[in-house]
């Protein structure tokens, strides 16, 4: 069993930063890669970014491209998604995810994480 905790969310003004960070515990050594989904009032839940920890390759949704930059540690089992230039359609709970076992789906397929934190709300102000 992996537990994800996640931290750092809260209130943003339009065109600021905020940095997520989440870390994993537990069974944790299987885990092929942490990231970050994300779900708005009244929407469906959406990929945001993925780190993938055997060659550190990096995943973003179009929306947040160029705005969103995923980092982590793995000695630390820690990711972290810094957030630029907000914007109120990034208002949304974040939750992190990771894929504890190598699943071979698609980056951004939710199936593919078997692990989900509880999620941190993130509230971008107009």
């Amino acid at each position: 069993q992996v537990l994800l905790v996640e931290s750092g969310g809260g209130l943003a003004q339009h065109g600021g930063s905020m940095r997520l960070s989440c870390a994993a515990s537990g069974r944790t050594f299987r885990t092929s890669a942490m990231g970050w989904f994300r779900q708005a009032p009244g929407k469906e839940r959406e990929f945001v970014a993925v780190l993938n920890w055997s060659d550190g390759s990096t995943v973003y949704a179009n929306s947040v491209k160029g705005r969103f930059t995923i980092s982590g540690e793995r000695a630390k089992n820690t990711v972290y998604l810094q957030m630029n230039s907000l914007k109120p359609e990034d208002t949304a709970v974040y939750y992190c995810v990771s894929d504890s076992w190598g699943d071979s789906r698609r980056d951004y397929d939710p199936q593919r994480y078997d692990q989900w934190g509880q999620g941190t709300q993130v509230t971008v102000s107009s």
